[in-house]
């Protein structure tokens, strides 16, 4: 089957909108097929540099369809303005599908998002784009669908409807409320442009499979920011596994041919939550600067740690990972040593599970094992027979503990600077 999906590894910042843009070379059709503008997916093409947070990253590939899949929650005045964005860069956006089962973000679900965020005993370091609300909408079954883009009378009446149970809320809870018919304009304003791109995707996704094309599932975030399977309550709402594409983008799992995992060469993350490898002294400081770990969508500086080989090998395990695509190599080319986290010591047990209780990941302390550094750049390297020794037996070490086979190796930020892996020896 000519379906693949490429999902994050870790806790999302893997580097996977550099791979779409890489893997797009073969590809017909990029699905992105869960979250919504929380993410962002950064590619350099030569000494540009473009940042995308709803639209795939395959829209910078001439000929490639581009799909928002049934599995989003999409803010129309957010897409509206990435579009325009994006065409005013040179680029043609033509090839854009949006699904019309797509759930939509509005004014009151960013409102209740920092209401929420605010109020809570636990911080769970949301982006304020109103992602969680507008999926408990669409669990409650209020949700307004993509599909209204295209009915500005039934549109707006169900828009005010769900201001005036929203801002009741905001009343109660001492909040400015919405200023519904100002709001209620930059949305109409934003479903006239987006309108003819509404269609069902799910017929055009599966025509596509049908047809033999090749098609690419991009997932946002990571694996461990999975509702389901990752760091509960410190995760995003959606499920970002490879599992999740089948739901997010209406294919069936017979359809599917890999399944690419991004793994960096370090661990990050962004927001609150466990982090047993974070670095808190003068390394983590030099990833951090080495590797511009800055959210492509908050600018929010990432936490930095050492490759955490326990929870990749269960991002590994859970998403049915054949290919890996390792990134940002290049960022421990000036260390004399690199420590790899191979178990977990929690509560004087050793184990090398990834634990499903918070309390057990804050109390775990890793269990490294410390690996030559190669001292050298290997930013122009283009082949795998030229990396240094040492950094092959980094690539061995990592692909041995997360079970999974090294497809692709990136030593920078470009495209030019990524290649494939036939062999690591």
């Amino acid at each position: 089957m000519p379906v693949d999906i490429l999902v994050g590894t870790q806790w999302g910042d893997e580097g996977k909108g550099k791979l779409i843009d890489v893997l797009t070379r073969d590809v017909d059709m990029v699905v992105r097929f869960q979250g919504g503008n929380n993410a962002g997916h950064t590619v350099e093409i030569g000494d540009k540099r473009y940042v995308l947070h709803l639209v795939p990253s395959g829209i910078f590939r001439p000929g490639v369809a581009c799909v928002i899949g049934n599995g989003l929650v999409v803010d129309p005045v957010a897409l509206d303005e990435e579009l325009q964005g994006i065409e005013g860069k040179g680029f043609a956006t033509d090839s854009v599908q949006l699904s019309n089962r797509a759930q939509m973000i509005f004014v009151y679900h960013r409102i209740a998002d920092s209401l929420n965020e605010s109020g809570a005993a636990t911080k769970i370091g949301t982006t304020g784009r109103g992602i969680g609300p507008a999926y408990m909408d669409k669990m409650r079954r209020t949700g307004i669908r993509a599909i209204e883009l295209k009915y500005l009378d039934s549109l707006a009446a169900r828009f005010r409807a769900e201001c005036a149970r929203y801002n009741r809320l905001f009343a109660a809870s001492g909040v400015p409320e919405v200023d519904v018919e100002a709001e209620l304009a930059k949305v109409l304003r934003a479903a006239k442009r987006l309108a003819p791109l509404v269609c069902d995707t799910v017929y055009s996704v599966n025509r596509a499979v049908k047809a033999g094309k090749n098609v690419l599932f991009e997932g946002a975030q990571g694996a461990l920011l999975d509702i389901d399977h990752g760091t509960y309550p410190f995760v995003t709402s959606s499920n970002t596994v490879s599992g999740g594409a089948c739901t997010g983008g209406g294919v069936p799992p017979q359809s599917i041919r890999n399944v690419w995992g991004v793994i960096k060469a370090y661990t990050t993350r962004v927001g609150e939550g466990p982090f047993p490898t974070e670095l808190f002294d003068d390394t983590g400081e030099k990833l951090r600067q080495i590797g511009r770990e800055f959210g492509a969508t908050t600018g929010r500086p990432r936490r930095c740690g050492w490759f955490d080989a326990v929870a990749s090998r269960y991002a590994c395990m859970v998403n049915g990972v054949n290919k890996l695509a390792v990134t940002k190599l290049d960022c421990l080319d000036d260390l004399d040593e690199i420590a790899v986290c191979v178990a977990y010591k929690v509560n004087g047990v050793m184990t090398t599970e990834f634990p499903a209780s918070v309390a057990e990941l804050e109390a775990a302390e890793p269990v490294y094992e410390y690996l030559p550094g190669w001292k050298t750049s290997i930013s122009a390297v283009d082949c795998a027979e030229k990396l240094p020794d040492n950094a092959k037996k980094y690539l061995r070490r990592m692909a041995e503990l997360v079970d999974s086979e090294i497809a692709i190796v990136s030593v920078g930020p470009r495209r030019d600077q990524t290649f494939a892996v036939s062999s690591l020896s």
